[in-house]
């Protein structure tokens, strides 16, 4: 892969994935990726699993996160991290924004 090192706003689109969820990736290599997510109260992430390591970071809004079969609500200035495989998923409490990082990059995003 071609490293590129800036990723400007205005490049990269907000993709809307249905059911009040939607999505933008903000930059990535292979090693690491920042995505940005977007949900809309009411919205479900289920519960799923992936190989990657990743962190979640609140910026806005409120959530119930369920980790490993545990539930947390977390709120702007929280976060979280999921290690490969663990299962994990999201309620939408209040409208509001995630920043995701995952290690190595989620090639399904891009």
């Amino acid at each position: 892969m071609e490293i590129k090192n800036v990723f400007p706003a205005n490049e990269n689109e907000l993709e809307d994935l249905g059911s009040g969820l939607r999505r933008k990736v903000c930059a990535y290599n292979d090693n690491l990726m920042c995505v940005e997510v977007h949900f809309e109260t009411g919205t479900v992430a289920p519960v799923h699993h992936h190989p990657h390591e990743q962190i979640t970071y609140v910026v806005s809004g409120r959530f119930e996160f369920e980790i490993d079969g545990e539930k947390k609500v977390l709120g702007p200035g929280d976060s979280a991290y999921k290690q490969g495989n663990l299962p994990h998923g999201a309620t939408c409490l209040e409208a509001g924004m995630l920043i995701d990082m995952f290690t190595p990059h989620r090639e399904d995003f891009v």
